[in-house]
Parts: C-alpha cells; sequence; structure tokens
C-alpha cells in the first residue's frame, strides 16, 4: 500500500481511544501530525476532553450501535480497533464487537484495518481471550478488508493495576502463578500505540501483514532484580500455583501456555524499528511513581 501523508486531509479513526491502547495511538498518531477521529462512547469524559486538548476530533460511537460505527468510519483513511472481553470477561461479547467493526468498516469502504489482537492468536492456542482475537482477524480478512495485525505480548502495564509487587517487612516481592525460570515476554501498552501508529501510516512495514511485538523478555527472578534496582530494596520472586486463579479457567489457560515455551514469539528488532522508544522492564519501571508501595 501507499504510506499515508501524515498531514493527509483525511482522518484516522480509533477505536478506544480513550483506552490505554487507543488512547496510545491517538497519541502517536498525533505526534505525526496525522489528523485523528477518537471514537468514544462518552465525548465529556476526562480522557475524551484530554484528547480533544491534544487535537483530536473526539466522535461518539458505540459497538452496539452499527449505523453510528458506519458513520463514525465514513470517510477516513484507515481504522485503528482492539477488543476485550471486558470486566465480564464475555468473549462472545467481543467476538461480537470485533464482528461490528469488521462489517462497518466494509460497509463504509475503509482502506485499511490495524487490528490490535495479542501474540500467538494465530497458533491455536485454546485460551479463550486468544481465540476470539482470532476469530475477530479471520473475520476481518473474510470481509475483503486490507488489514495488518499488531499481536502484543503481555502488558507490563498489568504490574501497574493487577499484579502490583507487596513490599513485606522491607521486601518487594513479585508473585505470578509462572513457574522459577520461565522467561515471559512483555510490551506497555504505549509503545502498543507507537507501533500501531506506524502500521498505519505506512502498513508495507509489516512483513506479511502481521507482527507479534514487545519490548522485553524475563523470568520473575529478572523481574524482581529489576524492582530493586529501580527501588533500592531487596527483591524476591514468588512462583505462585496455577489454583490461585480460582476458577478463572481463561487465565489459567493462559498461565498454563506461558508455563511451556515457546509461548510468545515476538520479532524484537522489528518492533524496535517500528516503535524506536519501545521500553524495557527497567525502562517502564523508571517511569513509575518513586514510592513501589
Amino acid at each position: 500500500m501507499t504510506p499515508l501523508d501524515a498531514t493527509s486531509r483525511r482522518p484516522i479513526a480509533v477505536v478506544g481511544a480513550t483506552g490505554l491502547q487507543g488512547g496510545a495511538t491517538v497519541r502517536a498518531l498525533l505526534g505525526a501530525n496525522a489528523p485523528v477521529r477518537a471514537l468514544a462512547r462518552r465525548v465529556d469524559s476526562d480522557a475524551a476532553r484530554a484528547l480533544t486538548e491534544l487535537g483530536a476530533d473526539v466522535v461518539a460511537a458505540d459497538l452496539e450501535d452499527p449505523d453510528g460505527l458506519r458513520t463514525a468510519f465514513t470517510g477516513v483513511d484507515a481504522v485503528f480497533a482492539m477488543t476485550t472481553p471486558g470486566f465480564e470477561q464475555r468473549i462472545d461479547i467481543e467476538v461480537a464487537h470485533g464482528h461490528a467493526i469488521a462489517d462497518a468498516a466494509a460497509a463504509a469502504g475503509v482502506p485499511h484495518v490495524v487490528y490490535s489482537s495479542v501474540g500467538g492468536a494465530e497458533r491455536s492456542t485454546g485460551i479463550p481471550h486468544f481465540e476470539s482475537k482470532r476469530d475477530i482477524e479471520l473475520y476481518l480478512v473474510s470481509r475483503g478488508l486490507s488489514t495488518t495485525f499488531v499481536r502484543p505480548v503481555f502488558f507490563m502495564d498489568n504490574f501497574a493495576q493487577f499484579l502490583t509487587p507487596a513490599v513485606e517487612d522491607g521486601t518487594l516481592t513479585v508473585r505470578l502463578p509462572l513457574p522459577a525460570g520461565i522467561p515471559l515476554q512483555m510490551i506497555t501498552a504505549e509503545d502498543v500505540g507507537g507501533v500501531a501508529a506506524a502500521a498505519v501510516l505506512n502498513p508495507d512495514r509489516v512483513t506479511g501483514g502481521s507482527i507479534e511485538i514487545a519490548g522485553d523478555e524475563l523470568t520473575g527472578e529478572q523481574m524482581a532484580e529489576a524492582y530493586q534496582r529501580r527501588y533500592d530494596v531487596p527483591g524476591r520472586y514468588e512462583a505462585l500455583p496455577i489454583e490461585v486463579l480460582g476458577a478463572d479457567a481463561d487465565q489459567q489457560a493462559m498461565f498454563e501456555w506461558f508455563a511451556h515455551p515457546p509461548a510468545f514469539q515476538a520479532d524484537f528488532a522489528a518492533t524496535k524499528a517500528l516503535a524506536p522508544r519501545t521500553k524495557t522492564f527497567a525502562q517502564w519501571l523508571a517511569t513509575r511513581p518513586d514510592d513501589p508501595s
């Protein structure tokens, strides 16, 4: 495909613009002087107003409203989209949303779609929220759309939300349901946005139309060492049994997959070529608050 002129008069639509990946993609596109149509369910939210202040055209769109979605996609040069199972972990809803995006893009005649999927989606992992994204990938292609699939690995951001290390008796402890010595590939949501923007502006930079992306690969012990260096406190890693995930079959399947390498198979060099500022885990930690707790 011909690379998009970053100053093109036709905008790039970004689905989920107020979320982590969508927001990162908006910022990366605006940083390249590309016009952005940021899609959000609530245009009056703080996150939406922040995007407006950055220069994005924030428009209301809902994945449950096919007509509104088609209108939001009309007259754009490309669409960036991502989907999630949501807080309820409903992969059926994720698939429905992905199909709605594809149908609206096809109806609006969108020239190109960049979809943020997940590392390993094409490798039949059996992990429910990986398989749902593979379903969406295939459906986008079946609708005759020109596509690029960006497949990120485990998000470093999870350590700031769900997996925050605990400081106990002066020792910082990283805990994961991952055996000792097993490496895990990781990336930041911000860097997913950097790769996605590059793929939107010049799809031919992604060889074969898909790329698995990562910024670092560390064992649990190495993560604990990185925390120790960042905060100058003793650090340790504690591998948890898979049973701590309880009845969450999706997370159980994912961590079981992690435990038997190779799991993620990212192309680190290609990731860096698309987004030169892609961070290592230590570099990401350096952006975190000075208080580890």
